[in-house]
């Protein structure tokens, strides 16, 4: 089997997409799937919102699976502009409608309130009111024009399963010896 990095080139319109419940459906690239929204942090919200990191890193610690209904393979945050400005970037294994509904869900049921509150004009009735939550993100979406997979089209589950397979493996060889 052969794996071959890929590319794929995004046109900047997107009337040509197929249209789900929230919008445009973006294909499936490389990368999988995902979105960047950047938004302006509330005045005096920037230590708070950078405070949601470590919260939702020791969240991860006491349950490992807390955000696996998501199916991320990555996020990042950035706070720039001298903390007044918030970039979210997530990539993961499903289309944009399932990923916004699916966080909506988690984070209700989880007790966890989403760090977006920290950011200007997001709805604060979003755990009720998933089209005012949708709406906010699609406002301030930045659609890739390029994206690039090391390793194309493979879900998290993929890479997860050939993990498990090369340690067994190992695990072998290594009582072989």
């Amino acid at each position: 089997m052969e794996i071959k990095p890929q590319a794929m080139a995004i046109p900047k319109s997107t009337e040509h997409l197929e249209r789900g419940k929230y919008g445009p459906i973006f294909p499936k690239t490389p990368a999988c799937y995902g979105f960047t929204i950047v938004a302006n942090v509330k005045q005096g919200h920037a230590d708070a919102l950078r405070a949601y990191g470590p919260r939702l890193a020791e969240a991860l610690k006491a349950n490992p699976d807390l955000l696996a209904p998501l199916k991320l393979h990555y996020l990042r945050w950035v706070l720039f502009d001298d903390d007044t400005r918030f970039m979210y970037q997530g990539i993961f294994d499903t289309d944009f409608d399932k990923y916004t509904e699916d966080a909506v869900v988690l984070f209700s049921q989880s007790g966890i309130d989403t760090a977006f509150e920290h950011l200007e004009g997001f709805p604060m009735d979003w755990k009720t009111n998933t089209p005012a939550f949708i709406k906010f993100l699609r406002d301030h979406q930045c659609n890739s024009f390029l994206e690039y997979g090391e390793y194309p089209y493979f879900t998290g589950d993929d890479i997860k399963k050939a993990l498990k397979i090369k340690a067994s493996l190992a695990e072998m060889l290594e009582q072989m010896q």
